[in-house]
């Protein structure tokens, strides 16, 4: 028989665009006795689940809920939940994750149009608003906060064109919920998908989400209740049944409904750490959260800065949570990252695509985004790459960041 060692992660100081750090406090309610998914007790933390979440997305809705699966199970219930085969989806790209919208639309059979905007940046709003005009598609889907690039869209002014021609917008909030502002009604957006383990700082597993009325009423058009549940008055689908069981919205909500009617057994534990994250984070305040992600972000790039390092990226469109940085010329960058996670314990992200080897992406979200982990990495950063030979002023990132802190001018973000 084989002798299996103790489970034993080592400790890391997790400073990549996800997954992060998780609260000790989360970890402790993963830990708690399981319930039964229909015990009272368990029925009334779903719904306080709700509650919170319409809070954090900053809307009325009456669907905010979690998806079991990670970030991108929420993404994919929503676009199957809505796009029939032969329905025209805009997708305007600005990173990977534009491209990832594209590839669940043609997936789900949808005639998808899409067009790219130079990566490091993202499009002016009435660019995307020209091509709706022009492309007249009944659904919109596009990414805030673009983790790969370090990027972030605005997203009123689109919203508020699709809602006057009466398209669907759709919006992955993965690396943007918990972080920064995501106002679900002012900026007129119809389902936003969110993640739990970037600014949430709950492990990942959950993909908490939200929806309004327009994209119910879509749903109920499609919506059959289960064979094995079905009786004489249950709903059948008017247009196309939706092709995925467990990603079915319109039956996902008869079960976070009062109607309980069941679907899946809920992912108990996973929903103990939502509910914790949440009210942790609402306890801190969405005002205070998003300063303290503010804050953090302008120290990393003051220290970054500091030490003659060049951003990726537009600075005006930048994505206060991931901060990408250019490689200097003759370093390498996989081992710039080795020697930080072994001789450290920190971890950094490098990137994908055409950005791969070019650049490295370093996360402030959630439980990881403190004022000591900032202080850490550009303190580590500085050393490996002094180790590598790279000339820099030694010393000077950490006062960079020290100044932020202490209040005082000149930090260019």
């Amino acid at each position: 028989m084989s002798n299996y060692k103790e489970l034993s992660p080592s400790l890391r100081t997790i400073m990549t665009p996800g997954p992060v750090e998780v609260d000790p406090r989360v970890l402790r309610a993963l830990s708690f006795p399981i319930l039964g998914q229909f015990d009272p007790e368990f029925t009334s933390l779903m719904n306080e689940t709700m509650a919170m979440l319409r809070e954090l997305y900053m809307t009325d809705n009456e669907w905010c809920y979690p998806v079991d699966g990670t970030s991108r199970s929420g993404i994919e219930a929503v676009l199957v939940s809505l796009i029939q085969p032969g329905d025209k989806v805009l997708v305007p790209i600005y990173g990977r994750f534009g491209h990832l919208l594209v590839e669940i639309s043609e997936r789900c059979g949808a005639e998808v149009v899409f067009f790219e905007t130079e990566w490091g940046t993202v499009f002016d709003p009435e660019e995307v608003i020209k091509a709706i005009h022009a492309h007249q598609p009944s659904l919109v889907a596009m990414v805030h906060g673009e983790t790969s690039t370090g990027q972030m869209q605005p997203l009123a002014e689109i919203g508020k064109a699709c809602r006057e021609l009466d398209i669907l917008l759709v919006v992955d909030a993965v690396a943007t919920i918990g972080g920064t502002p995501v106002e679900t009604d002012a900026w007129y957006l119809d389902a936003v998908m969110g993640g739990t383990q970037k600014c949430l700082s709950v492990p990942s597993g959950m993909a908490p989400l939200t929806y309004n009325s327009r994209v119910e009423k879509k749903l109920m058009s499609r919506k059959t209740v289960e064979r094995g549940l079905r009786d004489a008055t249950s709903a059948r689908a008017e247009g196309r049944t939706i092709a995925s069981n467990y990603f079915d919205l319109s039956q996902l909500q008869d079960y976070w409904s009062s109607a309980r009617l069941n679907h899946h057994t809920e992912a108990t534990s996973m929903l103990y750490g939502l509910h914790e994250g949440l009210r942790i984070l609402l306890q801190e305040g969405l005002d205070a959260r998003f300063q303290r992600h503010r804050i953090n972000e302008r120290a990393l790039v003051a220290g970054i800065q500091g030490m003659g390092l060049k951003l990726y990226g537009d600075m005006s469109s930048k994505l206060p949570v991931v901060t990408c940085i250019e490689i200097p010329d003759g370093i390498d960058g996989e081992s710039v990252r080795s020697m930080l996670l072994n001789d450290f314990s920190i971890e950094i992200a490098s990137s994908f695509g055409p950005l791969k080897g070019t650049i490295w992406r370093i996360g402030t979200m959630g439980f990881s985004c403190q004022r000591k982990n900032v202080l850490h990495v550009l303190g580590a950063l500085e050393a490996v790459l002094l180790r590598h030979r790279h000339t820099l002023p030694a010393g000077e990132a950490v006062q960079a960041a020290l100044d932020v802190y202490a209040g005082k001018e000149g930090v260019l973000c």
